[in-house]
């Protein structure tokens, strides 16, 4: 009796786990998770000739950048380093704080090659600065590359220390270069900073802004002055002004920030989106602003934050922001792109990757998200594997 149980139950088990494997693949076939596979910040994702490509800070690369590839947005191929520092034309400085501190790399295929903007600590350093980043060029023919820089010398020079670069190609012809003037040695009043003296938290407070300038077609420099875009709130009144601030308020550091920018447009509106507060804390968030031109001026809107950590509502993401947009296969789903930390990964941050809308001059952004979603429309579900 016990050797007839056996066999049944061994047959029992033969014909049915193939099917219940199959049923876990095709589950598995249709939907992901956040966050993706791929260990780097500041995510930028490029499209092209069927493939996507991602660049970001970190990621593997040594004092450089690493590209990652992928069909459908989810699944990625590390593709190796794609940047090295000292190319013919290299101008950084490897030996500076954080490793050179290349940050935030973004590409863009412009008449069959390659263009790589990116930050890094520049080597012409007479005051001996310990954040002297500035943004530079490198061009390659293949998205994978081997970049090399344009010129041995940063765009341009605004004498002061910038980062995160973006570029907006407008329909009008015009390209546009957007980054953030760093905090450092960049102290501001505002009430903010005076609450954080009446309190006894900091004696200053110290802001990054996002500026826009017009490019040259053959990106060798910038047209004109860089406009003044964005920058935090000067008045507590400011509605605003509480996201914003909260990496001042819950006393993580003396800084107030408006970075990681990226600018789109749809229809007649400019939209610029940017990130606030610590980019190393919990409070990290996204906000966006919009406009008629794309050097402004820009009014910040009335729901922001868009994207923020959901550990209030018991979830376990924080540190969301510095984020790049993208769109399905097929084209007809809008995605934000972005790092952030969770519980499980800790200190290091993660690439995450949700559904954004924009209707009638409105952002929403439906993440972040931890739990099964659907594939990105028109992504092939044959790719997938348990």
């Amino acid at each position: 009796m016990k050797m007839y149980l056996f066999l049944s139950l061994f047959l029992t088990n033969l014909f049915l786990s193939p099917s219940l494997a199959q049923t876990r693949q095709r589950v598995a076939a249709t939907t992901f998770s956040n966050p993706l596979p791929v260990p780097m910040g500041d995510p930028y994702m490029l499209y092209t000739q069927g493939t996507y490509y991602l660049y970001g800070t970190g990621g593997g690369a040594d004092k450089g950048f690493a590209a990652y590839s992928s069909k459908d947005m989810v699944n990625w191929k590390r593709e190796g380093q794609v940047y090295f520092h000292d190319n013919p034309r290299g101008w950084s400085d490897p030996g500076a704080k954080w490793g050179g501190a290349y940050w935030a790399p973004e590409v863009y295929e412009v008449k069959g090659k390659f263009y790589l903007f990116y930050s890094a600590q520049w080597n012409v350093n007479p005051a001996h600065d310990a954040e002297n980043f500035r943004i530079g060029v490198a061009v390659a023919d293949k998205p994978t590359g081997p970049f090399i820089d344009l010129a041995s010398q940063p765009i341009f020079d605004p004498g002061y220390s910038i980062i995160d670069a973006n570029v907006f190609f407008d329909p009008n012809g015009k390209a546009y270069l957007y980054f953030s003037r760093c905090c450092y040695k960049h102290p501001v009043e505002s009430e903010v900073a005076d609450l954080a003296r009446q309190k006894g938290w900091f004696e200053q407070i110290e802001e990054s802004w996002v500026y826009g300038v017009e490019l040259k077609p053959d990106f060798s420099g910038v047209i004109g002055q860089p406009v003044l875009l964005l920058r935090p709130p000067l008045t507590l009144s400011d509605q605003q002004a509480a996201w914003e601030s909260q990496s001042v308020t819950a006393r993580e550091v003396n800084r107030r920030w408006t970075e990681g920018s990226v600018t789109f447009k749809k229809d007649d509106t400019y939209y610029l989106m940017y990130s606030a507060n610590y980019f190393g804390g919990q409070y990290y968030a996204i906000g966006y602003a919009t406009s008629r031109s794309p050097l402004g001026p820009y009014k910040k809107a009335a729901n922001n934050p868009i994207l923020q950590r959901n550990t209030a509502q018991g979830g376990s993401v924080t540190g969301t922001g510095h984020n790049s947009i993208a769109y399905s296969p097929d084209g007809k789903e809008m995605f934000c792109v972005y790092h952030a930390r969770t519980a499980e990964t800790g200190e290091d941050r993660v690439v995450c990757l949700d559904r954004m809308q924009v209707e009638k001059g409105v952002i929403r952004i439906l993440g972040p998200t931890t739990t099964p979603q659907k594939l990105p429309s028109g992504a092939s579900t044959a790719v997938r594997t348990n």
